[in-house]
């Protein structure tokens, strides 16, 4: 384990200060507390991390626990009926369980209208499922790219139960990357380039690892918000 985490911050360095700094509310605090003065986006260079600051949007405490409870009362009875599947058709991740909703109860509806109204531009057309992922403590997603025939330009994801690592990487320069600290109950937000220039991944936990610190992962359920291809 030591090994490992050395490996991963030699390949890592040096890491760059984003400038988006968001405090966390007394509200959504999550079990963060001694990185919460860090900064929320890292980076191979401070060029990079300026090049695609307004691709990478990371809102901590976007919904509150009341909001996180009102999504596991809608999603856990749904997802209890699945087991936890250790493939996937292309083998971008492990340890999950997934499925897609398009109708919610009057609280959920209005977090999702604040998502989409935060992350895409007003009219735009939307993939009207939302994807709900529900990743196991051991499961991770692999580095991959969505495909365009899918999905648009921008994804917006909130993050339940869990703080974890998305690490971007752009596609063949391994040497460019950028790691986003998602800290439970935030916001993420990805869009162009950032999208479909660099794969994104979820740490394994005995590789997430921030800025130099150790950021433990518990069972992470995501629900994800996504353009329609223009």
């Amino acid at each position: 384990m030591k090994l490992l985490v050395t490996i991963l911050k030699q390949i890592h360095k040096p890491a760059v200060y984003s400038s988006h700094r968001r405090p966390l509310s007394s509200s959504a605090s999550s079990g963060l507390s001694p990185l919460r003065d860090e900064p929320l986006v890292v980076g191979s260079s401070r060029e990079l991390v300026h090049r695609l600051g307004s691709q990478v949007e990371v809102r901590t405490g976007f919904i509150t626990e009341e909001e996180e409870a009102a999504f596991l009362r809608e999603l856990e009875p749904g997802l209890k009926r699945k087991r936890y599947e250790f493939d996937h058709w292309d083998d971008a991740i492990h340890g999950y369980r997934e499925t897609e909703r398009v109708s919610w109860g009057a609280a959920c509806e209005e977090i999702l209208t604040r998502v989409r109204s935060a992350a895409f531009p007003e009219g735009s057309s939307l993939l009207g499922p939302v994807h709900i992922l529900d990743l196991d403590k051991a499961g991770y997603i692999k580095p991959h790219i969505d495909s365009v025939k899918f999905c648009g330009s921008t994804i917006a994801g909130l993050s339940l139960l869990s703080d974890s690592i998305m690490r971007l990487v752009k596609e063949g320069d391994p040497s460019e990357w950028l790691d986003l600290l998602l800290s439970r109950r935030s916001l993420y937000i990805l869009r162009d380039q950032a999208r479909f220039s660099y794969t994104h991944e979820i740490l394994k936990d005995e590789e997430s690892v921030f800025n130099g610190q150790k950021v433990p992962r518990q069972r992470r359920i995501s629900v994800i918000c996504r353009n329609l291809p223009e």
